[in-house]
């Protein structure tokens, strides 16, 4: 495995773990200035301050998470795409709740370190 895959495998596994601290400042170190994410609840773009807000939000959280199957595309050297399988447990409104979802990120080189511009969850096809 190459060291620039570990840095993305590594930078992903560090943003899931900000998340589940609800660690704002060690989250949004990890994003461009601007960002976007799709999921099933629509389109979003974002900065860092924004992030910073909802990951607050005390209705919503991440409680815990499993990462597998992680593959990782470099279609320029500083750009890179990682996809992967994640199982989360997250409370939404006060309930607990369990998701399988496929997720996809990509991370650009900003002044020599990796930043997440672009994030993607979808539920994940039964197995």
């Amino acid at each position: 495995m190459t060291s620039a895959r570990q840095d993305i495998e590594r930078l992903e596994n560090a943003f899931w773990k900000s998340l589940v601290a609800r660690d704002a400042d060690a989250a949004t170190a990890l994003l461009a200035p601007q960002a976007l994410m799709v999921s099933s609840h629509g389109t979003m773009r974002f900065d860092p301050a924004q992030y910073a807000a909802m990951l607050k939000d005390p209705k919503h959280g991440l409680l815990e998470y499993t990462l597998s199957d992680m593959d990782v595309l470099f279609p320029a050297d500083d750009v890179a795409i990682a996809t992967y399988r994640a199982h989360q447990a997250m409370q939404m409104d006060g309930r607990r709740m369990e998701q399988d979802v496929v997720d996809s990120s990509t991370w650009v080189k900003v002044g020599g370190a990796w930043k997440c511009v672009a994030h993607t969850e979808s539920e994940a096809p039964k197995q």
